[in-house]
């Protein structure tokens, strides 16, 4: 089915209108707290504190993880998604409440970690959901639209986020003004529990014979129980293990981005300045999330699922090296701008490749697992990243590593003898 069928699809929109909403709106979030924690004034950013954000951000996706798959296996997806989202619009408003009057300490952090572990329940219950909307056959290019488009929408929500940041900041004190940004985004989160109720209750899942009691003890079972299937699909699993390196790779290249934007490319005393250059490097990022979701499909049906998943890492495996040979605003942008098209067309493929190996018996638990590795890969290449990168951000070594890690990947994890070119 193409893009424009998909679009039209009575069943398949009414998820990706609950996705996008959510996910434009996760970008004005995410603008409002950089700009309160990493672009204030009177706030030094650093490569270690900006790592430490990442951790903060992923640690609730990693310790819900377990229990996730058990939730939307046993109960309703869509009574999941209504009370995820509420509860979320709920929370932002104390977020709110903290940022306008400057909270900096353990009470914000513990209501950003309940925000963000919230929204791990919201995208697994949407990745879940998706196949049992539409044909396996389409699956790729729903891929490409759901998880693209929210990509996408992240980096406009980002984009709306810095312009609204930039208008007010004339009229308020600085905190005030993010404050205003997440009084948005809670209203933002309010419209997608609203959306939901055009699903039905099962709709999405899960199936009759999968309703069961939940408990403590059958997250961690289940848990296993989705490694245990990976094992068997070797070929998912090592599809699931190149995207965390992906990942864990794009975040160690953005914490480079927001450093040379906040400490060396623009004056470190003007941090408003580094907020808009970092806001043009994520821009194109998305720029090339985007186009990557088109090449996806085409790509897969002319060479496998597999050889693309392959040629995709190992294209993304020169992609740093452009930003490693010169450090300026052009090689930056044109490196997150590359690196980010060739790991959407990794990361859209592989969905679709984990996906048709799982029946949805499993589906929920499965992807628990896919999540759970890819943040700590993305933790990992964040606190990598702090150890080896100057405050200024310059240097070639995290390029290079990147790059490396990435080749790595492509010739041995993927190698044609345990990867094969099957379409």
């Amino acid at each position: 089915m193409s893009f424009l069928g998909l679009l039209r699809h009575p069943r398949f929109s009414r998820l990706l209108a609950i996705r996008w909403t959510g996910q434009a709106t996760d970008g004005i979030f995410q603008s409002a707290l950089a700009s309160f924690v990493l672009f204030s004034p009177e706030r030094q950013a650093n490569a270690l504190s900006a790592a430490l954000g990442f951790a903060v951000v992923l640690l609730p996706y990693s310790i819900v993880g377990p229990f996730v798959g058990t939730i939307l296996d046993r109960v309703s997806r869509q009574r999941a998604l209504f009370i995820a989202n509420l509860a979320r619009s709920a929370n932002l408003l104390l977020v709110a409440l903290f940022i306008f009057s400057g909270t900096t300490g353990v009470e914000l952090t513990t209501v950003v970690l309940i925000a963000f572990g919230i929204n791990r329940l919201i995208l697994a219950a949407l990745s879940a959901g998706l196949p049992l909307l539409i044909d396996a056959k389409s699956l790729i290019t729903a891929n490409a639209m759901a998880v693209t488009g929210g990509s996408v929408l992240v980096v406009i929500g980002g984009g709306i986020g810095v312009g609204v940041r930039a208008v007010t900041d004339s009229l308020a004190i600085a905190n005030h003004a993010d404050a205003l940004l997440i009084l948005i985004a809670s209203g933002g989160y309010f419209a997608a529990a609203l959306l939901t109720s055009r699903l039905n209750k099962f709709e999405i899942g899960p199936l009759e014979h999968e309703k069961k009691q939940a408990s403590f003890m059958q997250g961690v079972t289940e848990m296993r129980e989705g490694f245990q299937f990976l094992r068997i699909h070797s070929d998912a699993a090592r599809g699931i293990l190149a995207t965390a390196v992906h990942r864990g790779g794009l975040t160690a290249l953005t914490l480079t981005a927001l450093l040379l934007e906040r400490n060396t490319f623009n004056d470190p005393n003007l941090p408003e300045q580094g907020l808009k250059g970092f806001g043009y490097a994520l821009s194109f990022a998305g720029i090339g999330v985007f186009l990557g979701a088109f090449l996806a499909p085409y790509g897969v049906s002319k060479v496998g699922r597999h050889r693309w998943i392959r040629l995709a890492i190992l294209t993304s495996a020169a992609c740093p090296l452009i930003l490693a040979s010169v450090q300026t605003q052009v090689t930056l942008i044109l490196t997150a701008f590359l690196v980010s098209f060739f790991g959407q067309n990794l990361k859209v493929t592989n969905d679709a490749l984990v996906q048709s190996k799982i029946d949805d018996y499993y589906r929920g638990r499965v992807f628990a697992v896919y999540d759970v590795v890819v943040n700590a890969a993305i933790v990992s290449g964040g606190l990598i990243a702090a150890l080896l990168l100057p405050t200024s951000g310059l240097g070639a070594t995290v390029p290079l590593c990147v790059s490396a890690a990435y080749l790595l990947v492509g010739v041995r994890l993927l190698r044609a003898s345990v990867f094969p070119p099957v379409k």
